[in-house]
């Protein structure tokens, strides 16, 4: 058990969200060889940690089967919609309309430019040897 690992309730919300109905499509197909629990453990162990996915501890599933499955979950959307719905209910649950009506930028979180923004209008400026050799 890690820190970063769901708890029973955490999984109960987060479980439906991630096997969203099959429209037109049968729902067969061979059975999972590692319980979707684990890969998402495994992935929120890579998050939280930084650690690379080769380097996942042997007591979760093979770090190629938790990649397959962050890549398909991405790359299908799922993960956008986790965090819209779980977003929605918690501000629903906090007394406030699931999706804001307005929002607020400040120049003290928006950053505005590049880091060294300056330097790039700044004018290139002649090495006094450079003004001497032309004289």
């Amino acid at each position: 058990m890690y820190p970063s690992d769901l708890s029973d309730k955490q999984w109960s919300r987060l479980e439906p969200l991630l096997n969203e109905p099959r429209a037109g499509r049968h729902a067969g197909g061979r059975p999972r060889k590692y319980e979707q629990r684990r890969v998402v453990d495994a992935l929120l162990y890579v998050v939280k940690t930084g650690c690379q996915w080769r380097q996942l501890p042997s007591n979760f599933p093979p770090w190629k089967t938790v990649h397959e499955h962050f890549r398909c979950w991405r790359d299908s959307g799922v993960w956008e919609r986790v965090g819209q719905i779980l977003r929605e209910q918690g501000r629903m649950a906090g007394g406030r309309n699931a999706k804001p009506t307005v929002a607020i930028i400040d120049s003290q979180s928006a950053k505005t430019a590049l880091k060294g923004c300056g330097a790039v209008t700044t004018r290139g400026k002649r090495s006094k040897a450079a003004n001497a050799a032309s004289r």
